[in-house]
C-alpha cells in the first residue's frame, strides 16, 4: 500500500445524503433500494451526522414480521426522527487525508464508513469496502 496515497483515490464523491429534517422512512427507502449502508446527514452542504442501515434495523421490526413497507415507514416516521437515530458529530477526515488515515480509523472497528470534509462541507465518504477494494488493487 502506498502510505501517502490521497483519500480522494478511494472516496466516493457521488454522495447520497439525507437532510436532518427528512423522515426516517426516506433513509430506509434509500438504503433498501440502493443497497447503501451509510448515509451522511446534512444541513445544506454541512455534515451534521451519519445514519446507517444498522441504525434503521435496530428500531424496525418490519422485516421480522413481514409487515407492509408503508406500515413500517409510517411507524418509523411517527416514532423516530433522523436526529434521534443518527450518530451526531461523526468522526470525519479532511480532504487532505491519506488512505492510511482512513485505514487507521476503519481498522479500529468502531465504524464502517468515514465521511470526508473540506472544512465543514461534505465532499466524500470512504467505506470499509472502498478500502478493501483499494488493497486488492495493490496485490
Amino acid at each position: 500500500m502506498k502510505k501517502h496515497e490521497p483519500i480522494s483515490k478511494i472516496m466516493s464523491t457521488h454522495l447520497v445524503t439525507v437532510h436532518h429534517g427528512d423522515p426516517v422512512s426516506k433513509v430506509r427507502q434509500i438504503a433498501a433500494s440502493r443497497g447503501i449502508h451509510h448515509i451522511p446527514v446534512v444541513s445544506g452542504d454541512q455534515l451534521v451526522g451519519l445514519i446507517s442501515w444498522s441504525d434503521i434495523l435496530r428500531v424496525s421490526f418490519g422485516d421480522t414480521f413481514q409487515a407492509d413497507e408503508r406500515a413500517v415507514d409510517a411507524t418509523l416516521d411517527h416514532t423516530f426522527t433522523i436526529e434521534q437515530l443518527m450518530q451526531k458529530n461523526p468522526v470525519a477526515l479532511p480532504d487532505s487525508a491519506t488512505v492510511k488515515d482512513a485505514a487507521e480509523i476503519l481498522a479500529r472497528g468502531e465504524f464502517h464508513s468515514v465521511p470526508v470534509v473540506h472544512g465543514t462541507k461534505l465532499v466524500g465518504i470512504v467505506t470499509s469496502t472502498d478500502l478493501i477494494k483499494y488493497l486488492l488493487e495493490q496485490m
